[in-house]
Formats: C-alpha cells, sequence, structure tokens
C-alpha cells in the first residue's frame, strides 16, 4: 500500500528537502539560490518522469511554470528576497516561454504534418510496400530492414525528420501486431533507436558531431570520409546488438508479416501534392549543405502547403499529438535552466577532473555526458561539456598515449548521442513515444542497456583506433 503513495510523495518531499538543505552540502563552490532551485525542479522532474504520478507531458508544463515562478526574471516576488550574490542569476520568461516554439518543436509540427498527409492519401502504406519488400515476412527481418532504412536516412537528415517519416511508414506494419503483442513494442522502438544509433555516422549525422568538429581542428582534423570510416562501423555493430536486444526483449507472437497492401498510389491533385511535397522536403533536408536553410526552416514547408491547400484540415489539426509537444518543450526548458542559471557550467568545473588518471578522465567525462544527455537535449549537453573537455584534453599531457585530445572529445560526442533512454532524451525518443505503443519503463530498459553497451564499444573503438 505505502508503495502506491510513494510514487505521489517522493517527487515533492525530495525536492522540498533540497531547497531545505545549505547552499555548502553540494559541494559546488558558491551555489546560488537559483542553481539550488533548479537542482530541486531537475530532482522532481526526473522522479516524476520515473514514477509517472501525473502524465509524463503534466510534468513537462510543470517544469516550464515552476521554473517560471521560482527563478525567472518575472517570478513570484519573494524568490528574489536575497542579495544578487546569493540570488545568482535569474532566467529571462521570455527564453523559458519560448522553448514552446522552439525550432525543434517546428520541426516536430512539421514531422507530424507530414506524417498526417501521407496516412490520408497512403503514401505511408505504398512506401511500406516498397521499402520493406526485400527483406521478407519474418517479424524479425522485416524490423531489421526497418532499422537500416532508418540509419541510412539518419546520417544525412535530421534524426527527428527520419523518424517521423518512418513512423508514418511503420503505421500500417504496427496494425498487423495483436493488441497484447510484444512486437509492437519492439517495432515502435526500433525507428527512434536506429534514428539516434545512425546521427552517429556522419559528421552531419546529429548535432554533438557538428560541435565537436569545431574543436577537432589544425593538427586533430577529421575529415567527412576519416569520420564515416570509424563512425559507420560502429553504426552497423549497435544497430545489430540494438535489433537482437529488442527482438529478444520483446518477442513477435505473430510469426508473418503478411503486409498484403494492394493499394496504388493515388493520382487526385491532392494526392500528388502530398508526393511532391514529401519528395521536395526529403531533398532539402538531405541537402542542407547546398541551399543553406536549415532542417527546422524545411519543416515549415509542408505545414505551409498542407494548410493552403487543405489536405490537413481544421478537424485534422485537432488530432495533432499536442501532449508531445509539450513533453519535447519541458525537456528543452529543463536544459534552459541548467544552461542559463549556470548550474551545469558550475557543477561540471567541481569535478577534479585534471587530477584523474586518463582512462579515468576519459570515462568519466563520457559517463557524465550519457548521464545528462538522457535528461538534457544532446546539442546542449554537448555545447556544455566538449569546450572544457576540449580544454582540458588539450593541456594533459598524461593523454598523449592514449590518443589525446582527439580521443577525449570523440568518447564524450559519442556518448551524447547514446543518451536515449527516457521520452525527453531525444526529439525521436518523444515522437515514437506518441504512437501510444511504448511505455516509459520498456524505452528505459532498451535505452539504459544500450547506453552502456555503446560505450564499452566507443571505448573499444578509440582502443583500436589508437593503434592504427
Amino acid at each position: 500500500m505505502m508503495k502506491k503513495y510513494l510514487k505521489y510523495l517522493l517527487p515533492v518531499l525530495v525536492p522540498f528537502i533540497i531547497l531545505l538543505l545549505p547552499a555548502s552540502s553540494f559541494g559546488i563552490v558558491g551555489m546560488t539560490l537559483v542553481e539550488q532551485r533548479i537542482i530541486a525542479i531537475f530532482v522532481m522532474a526526473a522522479l516524476c518522469w520515473v514514477l509517472e504520478p501525473i502524465p509524463i507531458y503534466a510534468t513537462s508544463v510543470l517544469i516550464i511554470v515552476l521554473q517560471l515562478l521560482l527563478v525567472s526574471d518575472k517570478g513570484l516576488w519573494f524568490t528574489k528576497a536575497a542579495s544578487p550574490q546569493e540570488l545568482g542569476h535569474l532566467i529571462s520568461h521570455k527564453a523559458l516561454m519560448g522553448t514552446f516554439a522552439s525550432p525543434i518543436i517546428m520541426l516536430f509540427l512539421g514531422g507530424f504534418f507530414l506524417a498526417m498527409a501521407a496516412t490520408k492519401y497512403r503514401l505511408d502504406v505504398n512506401l511500406a510496400r516498397v521499402l520493406l519488400k526485400p527483406f521478407g515476412r519474418n517479424p524479425k527481418f522485416v524490423m531489421l530492414g526497418l532499422m537500416m532504412i532508418t540509419a541510412v536516412f539518419s546520417m544525412f537528415m535530421s534524426n527527428t525528420a527520419t523518424t517521423a517519416m518512418m513512423l508514418s511508414i511503420l503505421t500500417p506494419v504496427i496494425a498487423l501486431f495483436g493488441r497484447n503483442d510484444l512486437g509492437k513494442v519492439a517495432f515502435a522502438l526500433s525507428v527512434p533507436v536506429a534514428a539516434n544509433i545512425g546521427g552517429i555516422g556522419t559528421p552531419i549525422g546529429t548535432p554533438p558531431n557538428a560541435v565537436a568538429l569545431k574543436y577537432l581542428v589544425d593538427e586533430n582534423n577529421i575529415s567527412f570520409g576519416e569520420w564515416m570510416l570509424f563512425g559507420v562501423p560502429f553504426v552497423v555493430v549497435m544497430l545489430f546488438i540494438a535489433w537482437l536486444l529488442l527482438t529478444t526483449l520483446f518477442p513477435a507472437s505473430i510469426k508473418e508479416i503478411n503486409l498484403n497492401i494492394k493499394g496504388r498510389f493515388l493520382k487526385t491533385p491532392k494526392a500528388i501534392t502530398v508526393y511532391v511535397t514529401f519528395v521536395i522536403t526529403i531533398l532539402l533536408w538531405l541537402m542542407g549543405g547546398l541551399h543553406g536553410m536549415n532542417s527546422y526552416v524545411v519543416a515549415l514547408i509542408p505545414v505551409a502547403v498542407f494548410s493552403m491547400f487543405k489536405i490537413i484540415t481544421k478537424e485534422d489539426l485537432k488530432k495533432i499529438s499536442w501532449d508531445v509537444l509539450w513533453l519535447v518543450s519541458g525537456g528543452i526548458a529543463l536544459g534552459v535552466g541548467l544552461d542559463k542559471s549556470g548550474l551545469a557550467a558550475n557543477a561540471i568545473e567541481a569535478i577534479p577532473f585534471a587530477e584523474l588518471h586518463p582512462l579515468l578522465l576519459i570515462a568519466g567525462a563520457s559517463t557524465l555526458c550519457l548521464l545528462m544527455a538522457n535528461f538534457m537535449s544532446h546539442t546542449a549537453t554537448a555545447n556544455l561539456l566538449l569546450p572544457l573537455v576540449a580544454a582540458l584534453g588539450a593541456s594533459m599531457h598524461s593523454l598523449l598515449p592514449y590518443g589525446g585530445e582527439v580521443m577525449l572529445i570523440l568518447a564524450v560526442t559519442f556518448a551524447a548521442s547514446l543518451g536515449m533512454s527516457l521520452p525527453i532524451s531525444t526529439p525521436p525518443n518523444a515522437l515514437a513515444y506518441a504512437s501510444g505503443h511504448i511505455e516509459t519503463r520498456q524505452m528505459a530498459k532498451v535505452g539504459v542497456v544500450l547506453g552502456i553497451v555503446g560505450l564499452l564499444i566507443t571505448y573499444a573503438m578509440l582502443y583500436v583506433l589508437n593503434q592504427l
């Protein structure tokens, strides 16, 4: 009976105790009131996401509201009643509210519009028939095919955009499973997992890779081709492990996936508009370097086109997963709080990295990065950790026998992309969670195992690279 109430009590009691503790008990020099409140909100969010006493999207809204009340420049009057030194840096209320309309949210919206239009005009069903045909009828191999296609797309375009596209293709496949068939969970998880892993394969596959390249310059420079030489084998090994893990944890009850889809591609003007917009959007996502638009800007093209030609109507808009957009906003707001309050930077500085053995430093920095990446944006995590790691790597001569600064930067960069235990960890996870086929604990089980295994494979790969 007590266990039932614990999930409601812990998210309230633990943050409250954190707020009452003296600032000196956190081991961070000069801890401010704002930073202490951010820790309390962070702990509350983590407990709510794991225990789910309230809906998962409600936790995200609560994060934003609590930050606005307790740590924003327009918060409650009594929250500011301290000297500026004690209080710390208050966060702009506009930055916190802006998370509801962040570029990532717009990318989601574009993905939702594409998926809805694809379903409405049977594009998803027809694409599933064409792309999955070579992989036969065994659920295991159909899923492997789906993961391979997703990973390849993710290497060259936004992971979120890839997930949105692939989940729309997956809809007719999932429809074949029974209500309690675990195979449905495996398929729904396979897409975000493959998208998260696939992005590691190229320098443009995921933002942390691009952040890392800023620090891999001069004698440490890595070209696009060189990155792929070690990135692609890593992706292949991780994909195979992920596939084995998913088929073991969530075995399908049905023995055959008979995608007996007789339908043809529709040829009405609206259907053709959907096909053309779908192709143009994907090509623009793939060729970001040529036209200069980023994936967020491109994502709004289908929103405009489908609204203009009444492909997506007022009634369709009501079916958009607004809860997912709120869920992601909360994750972004948590990252803003950790960053703008100075807490993340101060917490990292409080760890005596320079005193560690080089191998412990690589393991410690990458593990910290993996933990952070599960609770905040991978890009924000990379932006916070990589400048510090690059500076440490450059100044620590004891790292040289182990590959120097390059190995440290690569270990942290790969770790940033391996954080995928929660719906808020990555936009692909949130999109897959929105499908309604996955529970948080199922995602966490897969995410934790892949995170740990991924780190171990990263270390093995870096060891081999250093020997070459």
